[in-house]
């Protein structure tokens, strides 16, 4: 990473260095945690719903549920993309599982016995970074709505075993940087996203080269990069 020093990005950031990021909750009063999240130029409104009872598959096994929904909002880009309805595009299917997948790993199932809890993430304004930025700012609210089960008594410990954050990471003329807004995630050559525990642990890593192949060596530096700043992530969530 000899070049580092020397490496211009659009906005002025260091390579290593986060969107300014806010995180407001409570943000909205009906569901149990809500959270407006900021990442720079990105934001979402991520939103946690309880209901009792879990999917058929799940019934009998003394587990709850979390299951995710990804919208961008139809003015969130320019130009204005049509709202998603009964058919869903196979890139919201692959985020919101993507999001599903990420906070789950996150929970004790058997601490929310025969409760589902459904989080929703729609972009009010996109520039990059909205898949990761639901998965830190859904966190949030997660932990929210968790909090207001146990105020309630309706269980009797967190199901938090571990906070979770993600971000993302590319490489730009070879050389890794965090947290790419718009203009440079469709420049860099190849675009890695990383989920994380508080532990450290990894729970999904997405890497593709987008326009050239890139090596083991850069895929480590990628991700010590992505560590730093999920790492900061989490300070943030606290």
């Amino acid at each position: 990473m000899n070049n580092l020093s020397n490496l211009q990005r659009l906005d002025g950031r260091a390579y290593d260095q986060l969107r300014p990021v806010h995180l407001q909750h409570p943000f909205t009063k009906s569901p149990a945690g809500s959270v407006l999240a900021k990442f720079g130029d990105t934001h979402l409104i991520c939103t946690v719903s309880i209901e009792a009872g879990v999917p058929k598959f799940l019934t009998g096994s003394n587990q709850g549920w979390l299951t995710a929904e990804y919208r961008m909002l139809p003015a969130a880009t320019i130009p204005r993309h049509s709202r998603e309805f009964m058919k869903l595009s196979g890139r919201t299917q692959e985020i919101q599982r993507l999001i599903g997948r990420s906070l789950r790993a996150g929970l004790d199932m058997t601490a929310i016995a025969n409760y589902t809890f459904t989080v929703d993430i729609d972009v009010l304004q996109a520039d990059g970074g909205t898949r990761t930025g639901g998965i830190t700012g859904g966190f949030v609210a997660l932990q929210d709505a968790c909090d207001r089960l146990l105020a309630e008594g309706k269980i009797t410990k967190s199901p938090i075993r571990n906070a979770v954050a993600a971000v993302s990471v590319g490489l730009l003329n070879g050389e890794p940087i965090l947290d790419l807004n718009y203009q440079e995630d469709v420049a860099v050559s190849v675009d890695l996203n990383v989920v994380m525990d508080s532990n450290g642990k990894l729970i999904e890593v997405q890497g593709t080269g987008e326009s050239d192949t890139f090596s083991r060596s850069q895929l480590n530096q990628m991700l010590d990069v992505a560590e730093k700043g999920i790492k900061e992530l989490l300070e943030i969530q606290k």
